[in-house]
């Protein structure tokens, strides 16, 4: 017998015995439901002997036959009727289980997520991409088809999409192109940081969407529920059919902030605060700007995560500023990394630890953030070095500053876009989808081994919109991506350790290193980041002017 669980309060299975009822109630299970019709198979059990089996074992049973590959919204309002008077937890089974868990999927529209019954489905071993139109549509079958139909669609309005769909533009007109984005406002996310340290102003890194989508394509403002790559079809809220020619997914990441528990309790008070939200970085300069002493924890969860330096960014800032108010001595600043290493790339830590050791930093590895009791200003870690128990630690903080765990979007980890970890299953040089020919993925959604940051959408979206256009006109991939990211390390106020490398952790300076050295403190790279890389963000790469962006073509062989 497979029991396969789907929530606590159901679970499906393939065709079971009247000789699996007592497994069947020694598993807790308190109700059955049977949704294979009688003589479906010869060496089928009619349901008169399930049922007796049941009953004399104190079960109580429903008989909701179904033909295969005939679901009715009928059927699945009866499953669900059942599921409420049935006293739970409830085993239903079919052949396979399929039925049983298309019917689950069907009632819980209404009240679950579609990316939640997807998730849990999948889990269970059960693909409902057959049924995720009704499963969007709350569980009804829908009566139209398509609503609208593009050359290309791209999936997300932040950095990538918006500069994707500017770069395919810079390189032909006349393709209907929509962005599908629900989201009114566009942020500068990489400003952030600087927000936290008093040296940009919030409202600098924030504009209205509608202003930034390039001039003809189509914003489709809404989100995305499902993908039905099979059909060349995104389905939307409220079950909005949108067909393409070819797809670009690119809807960045997202930030956890339930994975901590308590956390999302306490966010902008009793001292706990994170630059990768626009509302509470101002929060971050406030703490800083006021403390003179007491102890300050700086997190970083595992990897991957949007921008692998920033969390120690938020520490070196902060550091920089209580030493020049001379409060540095009375501080204990602890740096509690979920990994290993200081810095991914080996070349950048020797300086990097040299500013841990100038503030006087402590640096934790192994500690994951578990739980943030903001009241009581305590935090708890799951501590897993190598070759070593799991052991949980609590310590007391003034201030806290937050990096919660990151993963692809529900809508995207639960697609057949995805691979194993949930992320856009992609070539890592052609950015073009492993499986499906017709669809490409940018920013930091996809599976490429390179960092999730800004500088890396923006190398990567000229290759896709070369790349893209390339199979429009019926030829191979042009363009390859290098794994280029960057990583501006403001190490001090007025100084950065500008972080420059591709796949392997391979050097890519963009600058001789008489200008700039990458391996050391400079002030002309804080001036790119404070003076140069907004505009260059705002006026060219969401513009489709790709300077220093050029990509590079595929070799010959």
């Amino acid at each position: 017998m497979d029991i396969r669980s789907i929530t606590p309060n159901i679970a499906v299975s393939p065709q079971i015995s009247a000789e699996d009822i007592p497994a069947i109630v020694e598993a807790g299970y308190r109700a059955i439901i049977c949704n294979r019709p009688d003589g479906e198979g010869a060496d089928q059990p009619n349901f008169e002997e399930i049922e007796a089996a049941a009953k004399a074992a104190g079960l109580e049973t429903r008989y909701i036959p179904i033909v295969a590959g005939k679901v009715g919204d009928d059927d699945a309002t009866a499953f669900g009727a059942a599921l409420d008077a049935l006293p739970g937890p409830v085993f239903a089974y079919c052949r396979t289980g399929t039925r049983s868990a298309t019917l689950w999927s069907l009632a819980s529209a209404p009240k679950l997520a579609p990316s939640e019954i997807l998730e849990r489905t999948k889990a269970a071993g059960y693909d409902m991409a057959g049924v995720v139109r009704r499963i969007v549509n709350g569980g009804k079958t829908p009566t139209d088809s398509a609503d609208a139909s593009y050359d290309i669609v791209i999936v997300g309005g932040g950095a990538a999409g918006i500069a994707v769909a500017s770069s395919i533009l810079a390189r032909k007109t006349g393709l209907e192109i929509a962005i599908v984005d629900p989201a009114d406002i566009h942020y500068y996310q990489p400003g952030w940081t600087m927000v936290g340290a008093g040296v940009f102003d919030a409202a600098t890194t924030a504009k209205t969407m509608g202003g930034l989508i390039p001039k003809g394509v189509h914003w489709l403002k809404s989100a995305v529920a499902a993908f039905e790559p099979q059909d060349n079809a995104v389905i939307l809220d409220g079950c909005r059919v949108v067909k393409y020619d070819r797809l670009v997914v690119c809807p960045g990441l997202k930030l956890n902030w339930q994975g901590v528990d308590g956390l999302v309790e306490t966010l902008g008070k009793n001292g706990v605060t994170s630059n990768y939200r626009y509302d509470l970085a101002p929060y971050t300069w406030q703490l800083v700007r006021d403390m003179t002493g007491g102890r300050a924890l700086f997190t970083q969860p595992p990897m991957p995560i949007k921008c692998a330096g920033a969390p120690q960014k938020a520490l070196y800032l902060s550091a920089s500023n209580w030493e020049k108010a001379g409060v540095l001595n009375k501080m204990d600043i602890q740096f509690m990394n979920a990994g290993g290493v200081l810095f991914g790339v080996k070349d950048y830590v020797p300086v990097l630890q040299s500013y841990v050791d100038r503030y006087g930093a402590t640096v934790n590895y192994f500690h994951n953030l578990k739980a943030v009791d903001g009241p009581g200003k305590t935090a708890t870690f799951t501590v897993a070095k190598p070759d070593a128990e799991p052991e949980e630690v609590t310590v007391a903080f003034d201030m806290l500053h937050v990096v919660p765990p990151q993963t692809a979007p529900d809508f995207i980890r639960v697609s057949p876009l995805a691979d194993a970890a949930g992320w856009v299953d992609v070539d890592q040089s052609t950015l073009r989808h492993k499986r499906f020919d017709n669809i490409w993925a940018l920013g930091d959604v996809m599976n490429a081994p390179n960092a999730k940051t800004a500088a890396a959408a923006r190398v990567q979206a000229p290759v896709v919109a070369e790349n893209l256009l390339a199979d429009l006109r019926g030829q191979g991939a042009v363009a390859q991506y290098n794994g280029y990211g960057s990583c501006p390390l403001t190490v001090e106020k007025g100084k950065i350790v500008l972080a420059e490398f591709g796949y392997g952790g391979a050097l890519l300076p963009s600058f001789p290193n008489w200008l700039i050295d990458g391996t050391k403190p400079s002030r002309l790279a804080w001036w790119l980041k404070e003076q140069a890389l907004p505009p260059i963000y705002w006026k060219a790469m969401l513009r489709g002017r790709e300077w220093m962006a050029k990509p590079e073509k595929v070799s010959a062989g």
